[in-house]
C-alpha cells in the first residue's frame, strides 16, 4: 500500500457511480433553485464541487469525466447538461416541436366551452362519429368531439344551438 489514498480511505477518489450521483444532484439542485442549468456545460464545470469533497487530483478529473460521459446527458440550444431528460427524449420532443410549429398548433382550454354528451350503444360510436364528423348541418357548432366508453362527448361554445340540432336529429 504505497498509494496515499489506499493507506488512508478518507481521501480516496469516489467512484464513477458516486459521481453520476453527485453531478445529478448538484444539476437537480441548480434546477431547483434557478429553474434550469446555466452552468454546467462539460465535465470540467463540476470540477470545483468534486474538489471541494475529495482531493483534487488528475484520476479525480477522469472518474468525473468518465461520469459525466457514461450519464450521456443531452444538452440544451445553449449547450448546458439536461438532467431530466434523456436523448431519446429530446429527440421526441424536437421532432413534436416542430410538427406542432409546422401545423400552427394552438392551446384551447376546454374550461371555457360547455360540454354535452351523447350515449350510444359501443358498435353504433365510430360510425356515428365520422358521419358528425362530416356532417355540414354540425360544422361550426362545436369545438371539438371526443369519442367516451359511453358515446361522444361534445366541447361547445353555443351549447343550446348544438343540442338543438341534436335533438332535431334524435
Amino acid at each position: 500500500m504505497d498509494n496515499f489514498s489506499e493507506m488512508n480511505p478518507k481521501f480516496r477518489n469516489p467512484t464513477r457511480q458516486e459521481c453520476e450521483e453527485q453531478v445529478r444532484r448538484t444539476l437537480m439542485t441548480e434546477n431547483l433553485r434557478h429553474g434550469g442549468n446555466h452552468h454546467f456545460k462539460t465535465a470540467k464545470d463540476f470540477m470545483p464541487i468534486f474538489e471541494a469533497l475529495y482531493p483534487a487530483s488528475p484520476s479525480l478529473v477522469k472518474q468525473v469525466q468518465r461520469a459525466v460521459k457514461a450519464m450521456n446527458m443531452p444538452k440544451d440550444e445553449k449547450g448546458y447538461f439536461l438532467v431530466d431528460k434523456t436523448k431519446f427524449q429530446m429527440e421526441q420532443d424536437t421532432e413534436l416541436s416542430g410538427l406542432l410549429k409546422k401545423s400552427d398548433a394552438s392551446l384551447s382550454e376546454l374550461g371555457s366551452f360547455d360540454s354535452l354528451l351523447i350515449t350510444l350503444e359501443d358498435h353504433y360510436k365510430d360510425y356515428i362519429f365520422q358521419l358528425i364528423s362530416e356532417s355540414s348541418t354540425l360544422s361550426g357548432k362545436f369545438v371539438t368531439a371526443i369519442k367516451t366508453s359511453n358515446g361522444i362527448l361534445f366541447f361547445t361554445e353555443n351549447k343550446a344551438l348544438l343540442k338543438t340540432f341534436l335533438e332535431d336529429l334524435i
